[in-house]
């Protein structure tokens, strides 16, 4: 895993290689700001949780490494693979940061919730609609509500104790991204076409959002949704 981050003013370089066994391909990856950790998903059931400690930001190895203009010394502290989708693809994970749990999902359409249970990740529930692939999941910002989208345009928004609050098909979309806003009162959908259609948190349409697209629609996907918050 590599990660580079530049800005005007300012430049950020994080870098660790963590090996992926038998020569897996990652399909997907999550970090938890909160705690550290790393969820990575991809072919034959892969799911793994990495957890990244840096040094103390005024230890001598610290100091040491910003003298030469590195990054922070960081381990690994935690490097778990987690069973549970028997050889499938995991194609979605997500975190829930507020009340720590874990959120991943294969081709098959299988849904897991795993949670932290003295010091190993662990299933909490589990859920299979069994009609539609799930294309991605978003957890709003208090960590009480979930919102999923399939493939074939259903949606759902479940809460954090496993209940369902409310479901919808939007008919004639493909989706293939979902995000809250800060305040949980909007969701943005996003279709395999690049458009963005923005709905209340009751599930009405509010409307389309506009954004710059390239001269050839066809040439490009769209590759995820995030607010600036």
């Amino acid at each position: 895993l590599n990660l580079q981050i530049c800005g005007l003013g300012m430049f950020v370089y994080l870098s660790k290689k963590i090996a992926i066994p038998n020569g897996l391909l990652v399909h997907c990856v999550s970090w938890n700001k909160e705690k550290g950790w790393i969820a990575c998903g991809g072919e034959h059931g892969l799911l793994k949780v990495l957890r990244l400690e840096t040094t103390p930001p005024g230890s001598q190895q610290t100091r040491d490494a910003k003298a030469r203009g590195l990054a922070a010394p960081s381990n690994l502290t935690m490097n778990q693979p987690l069973e549970g989708h028997n050889g499938a693809l995991v194609g979605v994970v997500s975190w829930n940061e507020h009340f720590q749990r874990l959120t991943s999902s294969d081709q098959n359409g299988l849904i897991i919730v795993w949670t932290l249970h003295e010091g190993n990740w662990i299933e909490e529930m589990l859920n299979n609609r069994g009609k539609s692939l799930v294309r991605d999941m978003d957890w709003n910002s208090d960590g009480q509500k979930i919102c999923i989208i399939y493939e074939d345009g259903a949606v759902i928004v479940g809460s954090v104790d496993g209940n369902r609050i409310w479901g919808k098909e939007l008919k004639g979309m493909v989706l293939h991204k979902v995000a809250w806003s800060p305040d949980s009162k909007k969701i943005l959908f996003g279709t395999a076409n690049g458009e963005i259609h923005a709905y209340d948190y009751h599930g009405s349409p509010i409307g389309r959002v506009t954004i710059h697209q390239p001269s050839n629609p066809g040439a490009a996907t769209l590759a995820g949704i995030r607010w600036y918050h």
